[in-house]
C-alpha cells in the first residue's frame, strides 16, 4: 500500500494506491475517509489497481472552501487521475462518494469504464431532505462532535447498532477526525447537487447499484424505482447504509462479479 499526496487549487490531498491493472477508484461517504475501503482493497485480486481518495475536508485532505460541491470534489478526482496518468477507471462510491462519482461521470464520461453506487442514489435531495441538511448544518456549527456522535449510529440498521457496536464506535472515531468546516461544506454540497438519474439509464458505461433493504438514509423504495426504470444492474442486501460493514461478504462478491463483467 502506497501513500499518495497531490495538490489541487493549492490544497493538499491524500490517497492510497495498491496493485496493478484495471484501475478502481474508491470514493468514501460523508464523515468517512479512504480508510473505510482498506479491508475491501486487501481482499480484491491483484489484477486490480485500487486507489482510495480522501475527499475535501475528510481524512487527511484539506478543505477548499465553505461549500464543497459534488462537481468540485469531482475535479479533485480528476487531478488525482492526471497525477497518476490514468485514462479509464471504474468508480466505486459509497453514499456521498456515489454523488461525486456521478458528477465526475457526467463531465468526463470517456474516462469512466464502470460506475458502482454503494448505498447511494442518482436523485437530488427532496425538499424535506434539504431542510434536514440545513438543520444539521446549524447543529454542526454549534456542536459538531455532538452531531457526529448522534449521526453515525443512525447509519446502521437498528438491530445492528448494538450487534456491531465495535464497528459503530470505530466509524464514530473516524468521523470525529473530520473538521467542522469539512462537515458543513459537504452538507452544503450534497444539498445543492442536481438529479443525475439519466446517467444510470443512458450513460455510455455500465452501472451497478448496491442497496440496503433497511437503509435508513437511502429509502429502499427509491433504490428500487431507479433500478426498475431500465433494469439497472443491482444487488439488494439485507441491512442498512453501511453495507461495507453490515454486509461485507455479499457486497464484495457482488462487486467482484460486476468488475469481472466490465474489465
Amino acid at each position: 500500500m502506497q501513500s499518495l499526496i497531490f495538490t489541487h487549487k493549492n490544497a493538499r490531498f491524500s490517497a492510497v494506491d495498491s496493485g496493478k491493472g484495471v484501475a478502481l477508484i474508491f470514493l468514501h461517504g460523508f464523515l468517512e475517509s479512504k480508510n473505510m475501503w482498506l479491508p475491501l482493497m486487501a481482499e480484491l485480486p491483484k489484477k486490480y489497481r485500487c486507489l482510495a481518495l480522501d475527499l475535501p475536508g475528510h481524512g487527511e485532505s484539506e478543505n477548499l472552501g465553505y461549500v464543497h460541491t459534488m462537481e468540485e470534489m469531482a475535479e479533485v478526482l480528476r487531478s488525482l487521475l492526471r497525477t497518476q496518468k490514468l485514462r479509464k477507471v471504474v468508480l466505486i462510491g459509497h453514499s456521498m462518494g456515489g454523488y461525486v462519482a456521478l458528477a465526475f461521470a457526467e463531465k468526463y464520461p470517456d474516462l469512466v469504464k464502470g460506475l458502482v453506487l454503494l448505498n447511494s442514489s442518482a436523485r437530488a435531495d427532496s425538499e424535506e431532505r434539504k431542510e434536514n441538511r440545513d438543520k444539521a448544518i446549524a447543529l454542526v456549527k454549534r456542536q459538531h462532535k455532538r452531531y457526529i456522535r448522534q449521526a453515525i449510529p443512525l447509519l446502521f440498521r437498528p438491530k445492528n447498532r448494538s450487534k456491531l457496536r465495535d464497528a459503530v464506535n470505530a466509524a464514530k472515531e473516524e468521523a470525529l477526525q473530520t473538521s467542522k468546516q469539512g462537515i458543513v461544506a459537504a452538507l452544503e454540497g450534497m444539498k445543492q447537487r442536481p438529479d443525475r438519474e439519466v446517467l444510470l439509464h443512458f450513460g455510455a458505461f455500465p452501472c451497478y447499484l448496491i442497496a440496503g433493504k433497511n437503509d435508513p438514509v437511502i429509502p429502499f423504495e427509491i433504490s428500487k424505482e431507479q433500478v426498475n426504470f431500465s433494469q439497472l444492474r443491482h444487488l439488494y442486501l439485507e441491512n442498512g447504509h453501511m453495507s461495507h460493514l453490515e454486509d461485507f461478504e455479499p457486497m464484495k462478491q457482488g462487486l467482484l462479479q460486476f468488475l469481472a463483467e466490465v474489465s
